[in-house]
């Protein structure tokens, strides 16, 4: 076997060989390696049952006395000399943890889990360990590193995978597929899951990192992948509670999805389909842009909070964020931005009007105010707009389709 770093590999090698000598004589003395019931649930026909052995439950267990060891100690000396091992490092260091503890957490409990998951226990075996070893060079010093992140979605449905932005795709969730580095995944998921059609949807995030290079703040890209989507399919729609992390196909972390996200408004599931699919595309690319206008920002949290709002205070956050949104005119401007012609636009009027006055939001106005938030965001020019709806409501001249369409 080729290799790349002969001063590590003794050392790593060591400590997995002293690790798996000291969890099996464990287990002959009498032990128990608990096992997960995983269930493959199928759309058509009977589930599938399999027994996993939960070796990393086992071997995290036992984290203080592993790291506790001889062996241990030289080997997270060895790596703290390797500056291509920091990045497996920065997810976990933090000042509950040392820089040497999430060193041995992320590289040597990795390897020494990777090497027992492929033995199903703690028979050694040196090709096992040289698999996993390979894996591990080629992560800490290639160029790139492939960061991948999967948080469930619930309250969407989808015929076919739909590409949202860079690297973030909506498809349909796998069923076992977190059971590979996660068999206690089961019970991290929402109930449930995989077997609603409104429960059968994963958000991913998958991006090429540079070696040295931070991984992508997964959990604020899938919160906008989240409002994206509640604009644009008025969904009750949520993710996680928790999203699970791969770097180069080796487990990297979990970490909670951001509240408002991962926080299911009351409602009623959607789908996301071919017609709705490039309006959501278009609405997660302007939230990029959104921080740098504060009206816009600020229309943006209050319609988002107005979600999970009963009355009074729903009707407060709308009023505050079509202010924000389309400033002290908005029911008038708002009705020539959303109305196709003169009729719908005198309904939607009405309905706005009652808003304003201070009285509860009605579904149309709840309508109203997100879609005039996703047609303000589809035109990427928020004061441009205004100017052009104030100059259909004079009668002047304008340039032509002065909004977008909103769903």
């Amino acid at each position: 076997m080729a290799v790349r770093a002969p001063h590590l590999y003794p050392l790593l090698r060591g400590f997995v060989l002293g690790s798996f000598v000291l969890l099996g004589r464990e287990l002959e003395e009498g032990a128990e390696l608990p096992f997960a019931f995983e269930e493959h649930v199928e759309r058509r026909g009977p589930s599938l049952y399999e027994l996993r052995p939960l070796v990393r439950a086992f071997i995290e267990q036992r984290e203080p006395v592993l790291r506790g060891r001889e062996d241990a100690r030289l080997a997270v000396e060895e790596l703290t000399r390797e500056p291509a091992a920091g990045i497996f490092a920065s997810a976990h260091a933090s000042r509950h943890a040392s820089e040497d503890e999430a060193l041995f957490r992320t590289v040597l409990l990795g390897l020494l889990i990777s090497t027992a998951e492929a033995r199903g226990g703690f028979d050694w075996d040196d090709e096992a360990f040289d698999k996993s070893y390979v894996e591990l060079e080629s992560s800490l010093f290639g160029e790139h590193r492939r960061y991948v992140a999967v948080a469930p979605l619930l309250g969407i449905s989808l015929a076919k995978a739909a590409e949202l932005g860079h690297g973030l795709v909506v498809r349909p969730f796998v069923s076992g597929e977190l059971a590979t580095h996660w068999p206690e995944s089961r019970g991290l998921l929402p109930r449930d899951f995989g077997r609603e059609p409104d429960r059968l949807v994963a958000v991913e995030l998958r991006r090429e990192v540079d070696a040295g290079e931070a991984p992508p703040d997964a959990a604020a890209e899938i919160a906008d992948a989240v409002s994206a989507l509640r604009l644009t399919t008025a969904a009750a729609l949520a993710a996680g509670p928790v999203l699970f992390e791969t770097l180069d196909g080796r487990p990297f972390g979990i970490q909670p999805v951001l509240p408002i996200a991962a926080t299911q408004p009351p409602g009623e599931p959607s789908r996301l389909d071919a017609f709705r699919t490039p309006i959501a595309v278009d609405v997660l690319a302007a939230l990029a842009d959104a921080d740098g206008d504060p009206e816009l920002s600020d229309a943006l949290d209050r319609w988002e909070l107005s979600l999970f709002q009963n009355e009074p205070f729903r009707g407060e956050q709308l009023r505050a964020a079509l202010a924000s949104l389309l400033g002290d005119t908005w029911p008038m401007r708002c009705c020539v931005l959303l109305g196709e012609d003169a009729r719908a636009r005198e309904e939607l009027y009405g309905e706005l009007s009652v808003l304003a006055a201070g009285d509860p939001a009605t579904p149309a106005s709840v309508d109203a105010a997100r879609r005039a938030v996703v047609a303000v965001l589809r035109s990427r020019d928020r004061d441009r707009l205004v100017h052009d709806l104030d100059r259909e409501l004079l009668g002047l001249d304008r340039s032509p389709a002065p909004h977008a369409v909103a769903v």
